[in-house]
């Protein structure tokens, strides 16, 4: 059996391992456009790699996997994240669990990954070629299964030789991006951090919860990353240009407008900006009172009304502003879209146009938000594919 596996990356390797695992005998050989490889593994996680996650927070897939969480449910019976676990622990890296449960190398360094998949790929005999473009399957003809594993592409001209084969394809766009907002009294709290807040998109059922950072562009964090994956399409629609909903408190309305009555009753003849009810930085705290106020940011709680405190509460529970646009950098690490899951046997990753070719990784029209999960759905479909090739 000779397989090529098209793409140097975390599904490539992973899918050319376990085939040659599964198959000692196979002649397995990946080709990579760049000279580098794994380089996205490298980088991920802020250099830790965040390499998959326990799912025990997760009831539905639906949630962290807005595109492809059918599919990823029944491939979980082939390989799962426990699975995943096991096969790093097994191949010499040892991995630990965050509270978040999150689960990163106990190195916390991506490179005892890489190292792990080369020294691997090495002493199994893998062929790897650096260099080499694959525009067309004509380019690996000879081989009895052909495997693509490049990761999304930023463009339809990228999946264009996909498209020619008869693949249906799902227009790509960004997911997993910041978002740039451009007024200034909210970007001056550069460097603050909120650790639970409720993000969501106004008019639209798009929401996320978690921690948010205030950049000197607009906002970050894990909520902010989640709602873009969410709404990954919408904003796309949209020209990143939407309204943007922030409840800096995770409280009702009605138990936020009774903690700023208790703090009116306790401490009325403090001003309003010195006491802070809800634990939020002082500086947070004071911008949100300023914004409430209307230029009465001095006055004290006595002389608060219930205009005063309605204004508080629409704005401790619903701040929102204008976006204008993603982040001014690239920094999206994932796409939303690629190769329809309509183009391919569920079960094996086979393509139901061309047999023999088979799809894992990014390249699938699946993707999900921060926390390990796109990871996992390599492992995952990698995996899927190689035992399929292998025939077992």
């Amino acid at each position: 059996m000779k397989t090529a596996v098209i793409g140097g990356g975390a599904a490539g390797f992973f899918l050319a391992i376990n085939l040659k695992e599964l198959m000692p005998t196979a002649d397995v050989v990946v080709f990579e456009r760049s000279q580098r490889l794994l380089a996205k593994v490298a980088l991920s996680g802020g250099g830790r790699c965040n390499c998959t996650n326990t799912f025990e927070q997760v009831r539905n897939l639906s949630s962290v996997y807005p595109r492809g969480h059918r599919l990823m449910k029944r491939l979980f019976n082939i390989f799962g994240p426990r699975d995943a676990y096991e096969w790093f622990e097994r191949h010499g890296v040892r991995l630990t669990v965050q509270d978040d449960q999150c689960v990163f190398p106990a190195a916390q360094d991506s490179h005892v990954v890489v190292d792990c998949f080369l020294h691997e790929a090495h002493r199994r005999g893998i062929d790897i070629r650096r260099g080499v473009k694959v525009q067309s399957l004509a380019d690996v003809e000879g081989f009895d299964a052909v495997a693509v594993t490049t990761g999304g592409s930023p463009t339809m001209q990228g999946l264009q030789w996909l498209a020619d084969t008869g693949h249906e394809i799902v227009a790509p766009v960004p997911s997993l991006f910041t978002l740039s907002i451009g007024d200034r009294r909210l970007t001056q709290l550069t460097g603050t951090v909120v650790a639970d807040v409720a993000v969501r998109l106004p008019g639209t059922k798009i929401k996320a919860e978690g921690p948010l950072l205030v950049t000197h562009w607009g906002v970050s964090g894990p909520a902010v990353l989640r709602l873009s994956s969410y709404g990954a399409r919408l904003l796309a629609g949209c020209g990143y240009r939407h309204p943007l909903s922030i409840s800096w408190v995770m409280q009702p309305e009605s138990q936020v407008l009774s903690a700023l009555n208790e703090a009116r009753n306790q401490y009325a003849h403090k001003q309003i900006a010195t006491v802070n009810p809800f634990g939020l930085s002082q500086r947070l705290w004071a911008f949100i009172v300023e914004k409430s106020m209307e230029g009465r940011q001095q006055a004290r709680w006595a002389e608060t009304g219930k205009k005063d405190l309605n204004r508080l509460v629409n704005t401790l529970t619903n701040d929102t502003y204008e976006t204008t646009g993603r982040a001014p950098f690239k920094d999206e690490f994932v796409t939303c879209g690629g190769v329809s899951l309509a183009s391919i046997h569920p079960a094996t990753m086979e393509s139901r146009h061309v047999p023999g070719l088979y799809f894992a990784g990014e390249i699938l029209d699946i993707d999900g938000i921060t926390g390990g999960f796109n990871f996992q759905a390599a492992w995952t479909t990698a995996y899927a594919a190689a035992n399929a090739i292998a025939g077992c």
